[in-house]
């Protein structure tokens, strides 16, 4: 099987690339950036027209190039959203149907739909409200239903953990690690997570499997968190002990009113507000049992167990 993958520069593409180097297949880059060591490695921008033959021989495409979502955006992201996510996907689906590509497999998100605690799987199709979520969403319209290629599949991936200093997993363990972080109340929320080593392997499942083909797959490790559990485990693998008070939750409402109205004021997202006390406090559950049932995954870590290795990790990098 030759393989080409996008995306091979980023948190999950760069493990992706690794196992699929390992494993001894063909593997060809197409990106901007050239990986180290990388020979078989195709330059291209997304804005771009791309050529059929960077594609040539090629078996399956791993689709992880795009532009992620920003907190703070403006006019101009928007338009990048869906110039990158939407078209730059489309583009590379030409090429792929002129080069005879078999199978085609689509990174998104799963901010591709609105969550609804209602219908938590991968029969919602309610369009999101953001751009970048849009973007993603008609993506993935373009690659199962686009008649580009015999067997396209698309991956929802839950909110990814890992050995990385991006995101806002290792934006809390360092605010944690320097005393800046509020000791948090108990809400009892509930969010769906996944280690990138389950990511990858979910992929590579998908690449091959005969029943996977035209299907969408939301992929977490089985297990939901609350971000008060995490809180707790991140003061364990740090060694530090867990306060005995807590920050009252109606505090942190007033503090995300304020950070709202500053925002309002000074036409800038404040850093925190009530969206970001919703990533806190509120509630994001995703089945996964299609990609278990149907096709036997079974996510090999968790959250509490990798948290130790991945705060070890940002410790020695800051």
């Amino acid at each position: 099987m030759n393989v080409l993958i996008t995306g091979a520069t980023g948190f999950i593409g760069q493990r992706l690339y690794a196992a699929l180097a390992k494993s001894g297949l063909y593997v060809r880059v197409l990106g901007r950036t050239k990986p180290e060591g990388e020979l078989n490695y195709v330059c291209w921008d997304m804005d771009h027209t791309l050529d059929a033959k960077a594609l040539d021989g090629i078996d399956v495409v791993f689709h992880l190039a795009g532009k992620a979502h920003a907190l703070n955006t403006d006019h101009h992201d928007d338009v990048e959203y869906f110039s990158i996510n939407t078209a730059g996907t489309r583009k590379l689906l030409d090429a792929a149907k002129s080069a005879g590509v078999r199978r085609f497999v689509y990174f998104s998100s799963i901010k591709a739909v609105v969550y609804n605690e209602r219908c938590n799987d991968e029969s919602c199709d309610d369009l999101p409200d953001t751009m970048y979520g849009r973007s993603k969403f008609m993506a993935e319209k373009l690659v199962l239903n686009g008649g580009y290629v015999p067997e396209p599949v698309v991956i929802r991936p839950t909110m990814v953990y890992g050995c990385t200093e991006k995101g806002n997993l290792p934006k809390m363990i360092q605010a944690i690690r320097a005393r800046r972080f509020p000791p948090l109340p108990d809400t009892q929320n509930h969010r769906s997570m996944v280690h990138v080593e389950d990511v990858v392997s979910a992929a590579l499942l998908l690449s091959k499997h005969p029943k996977a083909s035209g299907k969408c797959y939301i992929v977490s490790d089985s297990q939901t968190y609350s971000t008060r559990h995490m809180y707790e485990w991140i003061c364990e693998a740090l060694g530090l002990s867990v306060p005995s008070r807590n920050v009252p939750l109606f505090v942190l409402e007033l503090l995300a009113l304020t950070g709202d109205l500053i925002g309002r004021i000074s036409g800038r997202r404040f850093f925190f507000d009530s969206d970001a006390l919703e990533k806190l406090v509120g509630s994001e559950v995703y089945s996964s049992a299609r990609i278990e049932n149907e096709l036997g995954f079974c996510p090999q870590r968790n959250l509490h167990d990798s948290l130790p290795e991945i705060v070890d990790y940002l410790g020695k990098r800051s």
